[in-house]
């Protein structure tokens, strides 16, 4: 999805390496298969230092470097602890890194509301931006094969502005990472008329006409994949469910598929056939494709990912952290925000006037 960053300026990396289901066994083994694919990116692994350099080995390589945090996020931990009990956690020194300028983005596969709280309120938000939001991108069967859908978990309950400001960095980040120029966002309710919907959605319908976006109204449920919307905006609470409902029922579809071509041995040799159709296809169902999803709104950058994510799943996320900090997209969605309240507080005074 994005443009080729082999001439870019090195880009740094500050990854959680205590977080996640495998940690740090799988962070690191990504940590290492990014450093071999991506030379134009350094890789800051936090965590234990005497563990995280046992995992890397003998031979580490020269763009990986180590930053010692002796205290671990746990599960159990409330989403406050990095800035109150556990101000030496790997999320927290790695929220440090990039608010200090040492590192461009942050990622972790560890505490989801840690480490959002860490950039939240470590890094801060743009001007502008109320609350950020986490975007996510799931296929598609639209032109650009991909539909970004946000908040996918940072704000289970939101307010109209909030979605608002969503809506906008949603089309700004489909623009620069889908390359749609001008991105159709659709609001996640029960049906497509005006009047569907809580009070929430109503409000920011309302809300939505008037801020000159693609705003094609009201998308129903099938059209996070149909290809009828670029952006879909909908609370935290919401977004969360459609995004684990979607990954559960795409390890379902891939179980179905492995089943029913293996059943006989007329399909076992059109599975062999067909192997590289259904490579492909499980490439746009499994979410260790994707990486991770962004925290939009926060200054610098930082990456959500999955707490199974394997080494595979962690590679991919340090290249969506790069492809954020080679294309400035905090920067550019801070450019665009500010134009947007600009253009709006001159239209104000122009009709005061």
């Amino acid at each position: 999805m994005a443009g080729d960053v082999t001439a870019t300026p090195l880009c740094r990396i500050a990854v959680d390496a205590m977080g996640g289901d495998h940690a740090p066994d799988e962070i690191v083994k990504g940590a290492l298969l990014a450093a071999e694919e991506y030379p134009e990116v350094e890789i800051i692994l936090v965590g234990r230092a005497d563990i995280v350099r046992e995992k890397l080995g003998a031979s580490t390589p020269p763009r990986i470097s180590v930053v010692d945090a002796p205290e671990v996020i746990d599960m159990t931990d409330n989403a406050l602890a990095p800035l109150r009990r556990k101000r030496n956690s790997s999320v927290r020194i790695a929220a440090n890194l990039v608010a200090d300028g040492r590192a461009n983005v942050m990622m972790s596969a560890g505490h989801t509301g840690a480490a959002m709280t860490s950039a939240y309120k470590v890094l801060g938000t743009i001007e502008g931006v109320s609350r950020p939001a986490l975007a996510t991108i799931l296929p598609s069967a639209n032109e650009s094969g991909h539909t970004i859908i946000l908040d996918v978990g940072a704000n289970v309950d939101s307010k109209p502005a909030y979605l608002r400001e969503f809506a906008v960095m949603g089309h700004f980040y489909a623009q620069m990472i889908l390359g749609v120029e001008s991105p159709r966002v659709g609001l996640l309710s029960i049906g497509e008329e005006e009047g569907k919907g809580n009070e929430l959605t109503k409000e920011t319908f309302r809300v939505l006409k008037e801020t000159g976006l693609n705003f094609m109204g009201n998308a129903e449920g099938r059209d996070v994949f149909n290809g009828n919307a670029d952006v879909i905006v909908c609370d935290g609470f919401i977004g969360n469910v459609v995004l684990k409902a979607s990954e559960s029922l795409g390890e379902l579809v891939s179980k179905w598929l492995r089943y029913e071509v293996t059943r006989t041995a007329g399909r076992k040799v059109g599975a062999l056939i067909l192997r590289n159709a259904f490579g492909d296809i499980k490439k746009r169902m499994d979410y260790d494709e994707y990486g991770g999803a962004p925290l939009l709104g926060v200054n610098g950058g930082c990456i959500i990912c999955h707490g199974r994510s394997n080494a595979k799943a962690i590679k991919n996320a340090i290249r969506v952290a790069r492809d954020f900090a080679v294309n400035r997209i905090d920067a550019k969605i801070r450019e665009k925000i500010g134009d947007l309240h600009r253009r709006e507080h001159d239209s104000e005074v122009l009709a005061e006037s």
